[in-house]
């Protein structure tokens, strides 16, 4: 575990002093630092929206990428995963130097544009729940060329999970050395599964693919 990484653990549980701001989870040799932050950022509407950050520093970090999770009983699935794509893409522009505290500023001060560029409307904390019947224009299928696929189970494990959580058929195909990914769904849930990709790690490896 690098000293860098402590000493940014300790100033941003500084900054984020409040009621609940900043819970430390793990501070392990073997497993790196994990703690959760919960910050406010501003819907198109102006209303407040609670954001639940949970961080996972691995003993590499700043020189690998964080682990991030994100959480909000104000935005869907969709929106939460769209943020952490960008969140992710943010992160890896800042690869070898502490991070965290700046992504939590960046997701505070860019959170409506990036709800903006994925065309996800906010819920911005309204009761009343809007779904959009996808009509065939909505309706994207595209293929996906993966470079090389390590830790081959747990790359496939996170490309399930993100055709469930974004309610998209797929297929994975291993031809010869050749690795495709067929999708279909949702042209906007297909937008933020191409995010996933461009900026998606897993165990600490970058998903490069080609259209």
């Amino acid at each position: 575990m690098s000293a860098s990484a402590l000493e940014e653990l300790s100033a941003i549980a500084a900054i984020y002093c409040g009621r609940e701001e900043c819970e430390v989870l793990e501070v392990s040799e073997t497993n790196g630092i994990s703690f959760r932050i919960q910050t406010s950022v501003k819907g198109s509407s102006g209303t407040d929206i609670l954001l639940k950050l949970l961080f996972h520093l691995p003993l590499s970090y700043p020189s690998s990428l964080p682990n991030i999770s994100l959480h909000s009983e104000q935005l869907t699935r969709t929106q939460c995963l769209a943020v952490k794509a960008r969140l992710l893409e943010a992160a890896a522009s800042r690869l070898s130097q502490p991070m965290v505290h700046e992504l939590i500023l960046w997701i505070e001060q860019n959170f409506q544009s990036v709800i903006k560029e994925a065309e996800i409307p906010a819920c911005d904390g309204q009761s009343t729940l809007s779904v959009k019947i996808p009509e065939d224009d909505d309706i994207w299928t595209v293929l996906l060329h993966l470079d090389h696929m390590r830790a081959k189970g747990k790359y496939i494990k996170t490309v399930e999970k993100w055709c469930r959580d974004l309610d998209l058929a797929g297929r994975l195909m291993f031809m010869g050395k050749m690795i495709l990914i067929l999708l279909q769904g949702d042209k906007q849930n297909i937008k933020v599964h191409a995010l996933l990709f461009m900026a998606g790690y897993v165990a600490g490896r970058p998903l490069n693919f080609a259209w």
